[in-house]
């Protein structure tokens, strides 16, 4: 099967990574291990630490459509290390498990989107003004004009800051797509953020394979 191409709209700041998954049952089947659920914390031993410089990164890379990255609105990433450090950042499944490790250690958000709700084809550029979604089950709605977000056929589906309810994952998901919010001047970051996202993964039994990142 070849790779799942994703298109990515030319963005001055931005620096992309992204992964699709196979799980080889479903994910209410594939148990987060110990290992994985103790990197949930705010002193897990990670190869990734924090840093300030790219909170400050993320947050400019999602200035640059208009978006507003504050209270609410803040990236993922931000809202990670606030679960964690009041001990309310849960495991959920093992694929948003291994997501959320990663982003908490690295400081970049990550979306993760169930291969089985998505369509192709995917991209990924700034949402137009006026564009929303729902983003959870109690059908609250977020406005993410002027974001950067991925698009599936039937529109935006994840970004930086809360990922689209159509697409997360749930008990039956068996394949994800993960992307990795990347920013210009941290692009080792980004790859050693991806490498072991995926380590994770297959960890767990996940089999992985990069896709087609191109204008």
């Amino acid at each position: 099967m070849p790779p799942i191409p994703v298109r990515v709209d030319a963005h001055p700041s931005l620096r992309l990574g992204a992964f699709v998954t196979r799980y080889p049952q479903p994910l209410s089947e594939l148990a987060s291990p110990e290992s994985l659920r103790a990197l949930l914390t705010l002193d897990a031993d990670a190869p990734l630490a924090r840093e300030e410089a790219v909170r400050t990164a993320v947050r400019d890379l999602l200035r640059h459509g208009g978006y507003k990255p504050t209270g609410r609105g803040k990236p993922a990433s931000e809202y990670l290390v606030r679960a964690a450090g009041e001990g309310k950042l849960a495991s959920i499944n093992a694929a948003v498990d291994a997501c959320n490790a990663v982003s908490l250690a690295s400081g970049l958000p990550i979306s993760v989107v169930d291969l089985g709700k998505a369509r192709e084809p995917f991209r990924v550029g700034i949402a137009e003004k006026g564009t929303r979604y729902v983003f959870n089950a109690s059908g609250q709605e977020i406005d993410v004009s002027g974001l950067l977000c991925l698009f599936d056929a039937e529109g935006p589906c994840a970004n930086a800051v809360k990922d689209c309810q159509r697409t997360k994952t749930d008990g039956e998901t068996g394949g994800t797509l993960s992307v990795v919010w990347g920013c210009v001047g941290f692009e080792e970051r980004l790859e050693e953020a991806v490498r072991w996202y995926r380590e994770l993964v297959e960890g767990v039994g996940g089999e992985t394979e990069g896709c087609f990142l191109g204008e």
